[in-house]
């Protein structure tokens, strides 16, 4: 089972929107991602925080090892007319069993406010639950982020309901809700 699915994740090479090239995130990509997750207006609600380019291997690690172990697959935006690095997106906790994994995102401030997530998910969701065959997306944001709630809510993702202070950040005891999308859902507005 380990070698199909690693077959199969290896198979999504470029995917694009209107505006967008999604490629796989790759070890030439570090001093973006670097950029991006050294950032604390970017990290400020994200699970980790890099202060250094060599640091940030960690993440590459990350990212390939999700590959490696067919349980999830990143990819970085690009924009089709600059060729800029946008941000990243993708799967991870890749769960074949139960259909379901789970999706993050995120971008370079310059990029914020552009439509672009609003664009790039439902490229991700086809993916998913097209060729994943995932039935359940999931999505998990830190109770204060507000902006990020109101982002996916607007791409038909679902509240179902809040962890309360099951996380904790810098010392602090955090609350984190849940979001899904499930493939139904998907398929009322995409058929």
């Amino acid at each position: 089972m380990f070698i199909r699915r690693f077959f199969y994740l290896q198979n999504f090479k470029l995917m694009e929107t209107q505006r967008f090239y999604l490629r796989e995130i790759t070890n030439s990509d570090i001093d973006n991602v670097f950029k991006g997750l050294s950032n604390p207006a970017i990290t400020r609600y994200y699970d980790v925080h890099f202060d250094t380019l060599e640091a940030t291997k960690e993440q590459m690690n990350w990212y390939a090892d999700l590959k490696k172990n067919g349980t999830g697959l990143w990819w970085a935006v690009i924009d089709k007319s600059t060729d800029q690095f946008c941000g990243a997106g993708g799967y991870n906790g890749l769960e074949k069993t139960h259909q379901k994994a789970e999706i993050g995102f995120w971008l370079l401030q310059d990029f914020w406010g552009k439509g672009i997530m609003k664009e790039v998910m439902p490229k991700l969701f086809e993916l998913g639950f097209n060729d994943l065959n995932l039935n359940r997306i999931e999505g998990f944001v830190i109770n204060e982020n507000a902006k990020c709630k109101r982002a996916i809510e607007k791409i038909n993702f679902k509240h179902e309901g809040t962890m309360r202070e099951s996380e904790i950040k810098n010392g602090q005891k955090i609350s984190v809700d849940i979001y899904a999308i499930l493939k139904s859902d998907w398929l009322k507005v995409n058929v």
